[in-house]
Order: C-alpha cells, then structure tokens, then sequence
C-alpha cells in the first residue's frame, strides 16, 4: 500500500476480555460510569472517558476542542467516499424518522429506526466491518409515502433512484470487493473510483506513473477519486477548489484557529503543513507533513487528520477521511517508551532473514493516549491502536509514531465483564484464570508491539513496489506486524525490561489469539461466506498456518468436549517457534514483493470458512447476548467565553446519546 495504517478494530483484538490484571484508574469511579449507551442489530455503542482532561491547561484543552471542530467537519467526506449515494439515503433517512408522527411501535417505524442507526455507525449503508449491504426491515411503501409527506424542501428529487439502492440487495451489494478474480474495481460499490472504470484501467495508470528508481516516492492515489474523461483515466483530488472543497475548507478553518493554541511552534509548523497539502492535494506535501509530524516528539497534545486508512479501497491506495485528537497518557507511556527505546535490540534478533532486518532503526516513538475525539473513519469504531506515517521511506529515514489508545481499551474492558464469554469458550478454570491475571496487560503489550515495532520493522529491497502485494497488501501486512508483536511477547526481554512480570504472562494473549483466529472470530461472518475483512484474514491465516505446521508435534488441538469444541495448547514454546518462521517468510514476500507466494497463503489459509464449526460458533456466541461489534460516542465539549465573547476554555460532558449525536453531528457538520 502507499500509506499504511494499522488499525485493530472494536473487539478484533480478541473478543475474550480481561476482568483484571494491572491498574486501570479508579474502580469506585468507572463502577459509576455508564459505558453502555445503545444496542442495536450487533452493535454495542459505549462512552468513554477523558481522564485527565481537566488537568491540561486552558490552552491545551482550547487547542484540543478547535482540532475537534476540525475533525468532525470532514465527517461527509467519509460518508462520500463509501458510497455516491450515501449522503442523499443518510438525508432522505433522517428527514422521515425526525419527521415521524405515526405510532412508534409499529414494525415499520422499528425497522426505520434500526436502519437509522445502522447507517449512522457505518458511514453509509453498508456495514462498517463486513461491507455488505444493509437490508432495510421495513418496506417500500411505508418509505415512498413518508417522502411524500416531508416538505418540498426536504424530498429528494431521485428518490426512484434511491429505492432500489436501498432495498434491492443485487444493487450495490458489497463496499469493498476481495473475491479472487473478479474486478474488484467494478464489484465494488465504494466512491473512490467511478462507474466505468475498471481494476486493469487503474493499475496500469499508477504503473505508469511510478518510477522504481525514486527513493522517497509520493503515496499515489492517497487523495484522490479516480474517473473517466473522454475515454481516459483523470485523478480528481481531494482539495480546496477541488473535490471536498467544502468540507476540507472548514477544516482548514479550524486548523487555523487551533494553531493560534498550539503548544510550541514546531507543533504550529506540522499543522501549516497540514494546512498546505489541503490546500494544494499535493503529494508531496503530505509527505513533508508526515515527516514534521512524525518528527514532534515533545508535544503533549497530538491529532491525526486526513486521508489515511486504506482498507475501504480493494486496491490499497486511497486513503479513507479520519480524524483522531489526542493527549499523552504520562504515567502509562513509559512501556511503550522502553519499547521503543530498546527498537534495535528487537530488530536485530529477530526471527528474519538478515538482508530483509534495517540496518539501522531511526526515530521510533511510542506512547499510550487518552483520546478526546473520533471522527471519520475511526468514528463510531475506532482502532485501539495506530502506527503511522506509512511511507516506507519515511520510515527508514524518520521514523515512525506509535499509540495506544488505552482509554478506550479500557471502555471494552470495563463494559465486557460478567458477559459469559470465557465460560463458554475457554477449555478450563486454569486458563481462565491466567486470562483474568494477564490479558489485560498482554492484550496492551501485543498492541504496542504490533504498532511501535511491527509496522517499523523490515526493510524493502531496493526497487521494490511498495504497492507489490496489492489486494492482498493489508492483511499481510496486519499479519506480519501480528506476528512480531506475539513472537517477542514470549521473550524473556519483556521480563528483564520490566514490562512483564511473569515469564508464562504471555500464554493468555497466545490462547486469546489461537481461539479467536481458529473459532470465535467466526462470529461476525454470516453463514455460507468467506472471510473478507483484512484483520480477520491476517488473524485466520496465522491461525490455521500454524495450526497445519504444529500438527505433527500435537502444538496446538481442536478438542471435543460435551459436542462442544475447545482450543487446547499443549506446547506453547513450540507455538512461539511457528510465529517466527511465519514472520521469516510474511517479511520475505514484503521484503522481496512476491506477490504469487503472498495471494497463496492468503486464499490458502484466511479465505475459506469451516462451515460446522462457524454453526457451532454461531449457536454457542447467540446464547450470550454479546454485541459482536462496538463503537463509541463522543464527548461533548462546550467552549467558555468570556464578556468580550473570546474563548477562555472548554468543558467536556458524557451526557450525549447516539441518536442526538448523530443527528446533531448531521445537521451542524453538513458541508456536501
């Protein structure tokens, strides 16, 4: 990929959740606090909290409410780039449920209700996770007469267009295409390439412009829509006076104000060069962004804003609109401080090839954050943890940014307990036990692993395409920075580094990993489908590689019990072996671009569904009432004037639910 950015989605970590291990603030207070706002469909939206926001200064907490603003103001981009139709359903959608005057028990009205809220969560109308297509759960009529009634200014002129979109499942079916030998181009029903074009078209564009000599190349195709004119391939970019204008022009707007707060200037000078590539889409621009931003190591208050996450483009290259702000967690940075600190000595003994290891590893940073606001397309399901820029030359010559975003870990922990699911799924009181003492810890140290180290590490050969793997891109990669991240919890140096406490710590995130990669990620997949989701793949393919490759040493069983089946370990140090050599040849495909051997291991082991075990998995999880997926709503935070109307500070408040934030977010963001 041209820009690659890891994300762990809600819950796909892992879905077995610790009820202990380690300090996690105040439990008299996090008792107090309702996590839990809504439920609906397999969504579970949760608060979370902003320890310490009122112990920044008023400047800090000025400066994080304007990045907000801005955050929050590229929200319709998203919406956009998912689907060409989404903003006119979102508004046709909204427009009759506000307007509703009939009896809220009908099915009608439930079923409007229930897809309000499903679209809301997805940023269109297709699932957030799955990318297929919601099914409306109430009919056409009652729709077509609700429109009717609305004034005129608020009836959609195409809404014969809209209908089958919305309610025939063959239009539009899937976001994002990875099926084997289709055009994933023309199979997928996402905004970021227009009708007409096709998957040969855009490759051989970009093979067109890329230049295997240069050694800082651009992120091609990271802001842009693809399209035809007079018969030819045309980049529209996302820019002022370009596509997204409007959004990305209150923005800037934002940004401009937040910099009058920022904390130092060098933090002033990433947010101008921000404000630049908006400005102009240039490429390169972005890259001189990402270099002044990975490079500012010492401000407290920090924000990812733009084009970034890629996975809602089957080819890899068009980055999705998301927004994060963020303040440093002093106390809990210092593990990933002293992993960072310690990046080479993890380079140089790793399981790898010595050609494919850097030879010299440059500005590695790494910190746990307590967010303060999500947005895009990490809102309302967020990652736990982020290592960006993704430039693989960036990297080798500055570095890389690594977070932990331990306050919503910590929403999923404190709103999982007594949920039923490790009593149902893990083979023993003893297992259990070690989950409850070590997951939690674990579960953040395979995190921090996984981001500060695993997408820092390794190197390209010279001439290499950073793009190589193509469709396959992201779930090798997510399945590379996997796999260091579980080789190295198993170290003894995590232990003499004081990170661990107990040598066998890291058995519960092993069996967490094994279990759901084998069985109970299952789950989130309707029955008689593949696994498409890249974090899925990644997690299935290890999984089954080296469940295959452990079977003539008995490493790892499926085992029967009451016609129930149990993941059972019964060697764990032979396990930690076959992560290794997995993470030897996941780096050599990487590192050479062997796209033959990558697509094989892909449609080899993550691909294809067991289907007796997905039943099983599926009858046993629907017993317990889990929400498979989670995400969040936002504080709010409300700025103080003063009697001359100039902003002195700001408050937060965790009063908003889902549907007035949404609803609220769409009326007061509206730019497209």
């Amino acid at each position: 990929m041209s820009l690659f950015k890891s994300i762990i989605p809600a819950g796909a970590a892992g879905l077995i959740t610790a009820s202990c291990g380690g300090s996690k603030g105040d439990t008299a207070a996090n008792n107090d606090f309702d996590y839990t706002v809504d439920r609906f469909a397999d969504i579970e939206v949760l608060r979370y909290k902003v320890p310490g926001f009122e112990d920044l200064t008023p400047q800090q907490r000025i400066f994080i409410y304007y990045l907000s603003e801005a955050a929050i103001a590229g929200r319709d981009m998203l919406w956009d780039q998912n689907g060409r139709y989404n903003l006119a359903i979102r508004d046709l959608i909204e427009n009759v449920y506000t307007a509703y005057d009939g009896p809220k028990d009908s099915d009608d009205f439930k079923g409007l209700e229930l897809y309000l809220k499903q679209i809301e969560f997805a940023n269109g109308i297709h699932h957030h996770y799955s990318t297929d297509k919601f099914l409306p759960r109430f009919s056409q009529e009652f729709l077509v007469e609700r429109a009717a009634a609305l004034p005129d200014s608020l009836r959609p002129a195409n809404l014969d267009e809209l209908l089958p979109v919305i309610f025939d499942p063959t239009v539009m079916p899937k976001r994002v295409n990875q099926a084997q030998g289709q055009d994933l181009i023309a199979t997928s029903a996402n905004n970021l390439y227009a009708p007409g074009v096709t998957q040969a078209e855009v490759e051989a564009y970009y093979a067109g412009l890329k230049d295997t000599t240069d050694l800082s190349p651009v992120s091609w195709g990271l802001n842009t829509r693809i399209a035809k004119e007079n018969g030819r391939i045309v980049e529209q970019t996302y820019k002022v006076d370009g596509l997204y204008s409007a959004s990305i022009s209150r923005i800037i707007d934002n940004l401009s104000k937040a910099m009058q707060y920022a904390e130092n200037d060098r933090q002033r000078d990433v947010i101008a060069k921000l404000i630049d590539y908006y400005r102009t889409g240039s490429l390169k621009t972005f890259d001189d962004y990402s270099i002044a931003w990975v490079e500012d190591t010492d401000s407290r208050v920090d924000f990812i804003n733009g084009f970034i996450e890629s996975y809602g483009d089957p080819l890899g290259m068009t980055g999705a609109y998301e927004s994060i702000v963020n303040f440093k967690n002093l106390e809990a940075s210092h593990r990933t401080e002293v992993i960072a600190g310690n990046a080479k000595w993890f380079e140089d003994n790793s399981p790898v090839d010595p050609r494919f290891r850097k030879d010299e590893v440059k500005g590695v940073s790494a910190k746990v954050i307590t967010a303060a606001i999500l947005a895009g397309d990490s809102y309302p399901a967020t990652p736990i943890g982020i290592n960006l820029p993704n430039a693989n030359w960036i990297r080798a010559a500055h570095g890389s940014k690594s977070v932990t975003l331990e306050n919503i870990t910590e929403a999923y922990d404190q709103a999982s307990h007594g949920n039923g699911f490790n009593e149902e799924f893990v083979i023993d009181a003893e297992t259990i036990d070690l989950l409850d003492k070590y997951l939690f810890i674990t579960d953040n140290l395979h995190t921090d692993l996984h981001e500060c180290l695993g997408h820092a590490s390794g190197r390209l050969l010279p001439g290499v395409d950073p793009d190589a793997l193509r469709a396959h891109g992201s779930t090798l990669e997510e399945t590379r920075a996997d796999l260091f991240a579980l080789y190295y919890l198993a170290d003894p140096k995590l232990v003499e580094l004081g990170l661990l406490d107990n040598p066998d710590a890291y058995k519960a995130e092993y069996y967490k990993f094994m279990l759901n990669g084998l069985m109970t990620q299952l789950m989130r997949i309707e029955p008689g489908c593949d696994i498409e989701e890249a974090h899925m793949r990644n997690r299935q393919l290890i999984a089954k590689w080296v469940f295959e490759k452990g079977e003539p040493d008995n490493v790892i069983e499926l085992v029967k019990r009451d016609g129930k089946t149990f993941v059972k370990i019964n060697d764990y140090t032979k396990l930690r072996a076959l992560f290794g050599q997995l993470l030897g040849e996941i780096q050599r495909i990487k590192s050479e671009g062997d796209y033959a051997a990558g697509e094989a291991l892909v449609e080899n082991y993550a691909v294809k569904v067991d289907p007796e075990l997905h039943k099983e998995v599926l009858e046993r999880y629907s017993k317990l009432n889990i929400a498979p997926y989670k995400g969040f709503v936002n504080p709010v935070y409300t700025p103080v004037f003063d009697a001359d109307g100039n902003i002195t500070d700001v408050t937060v408040s965790y009063t908003e639910d889902y549907l007035p934030q949404v609803l609220r977010y769409s009326k007061e963001y509206r730019t497209l």
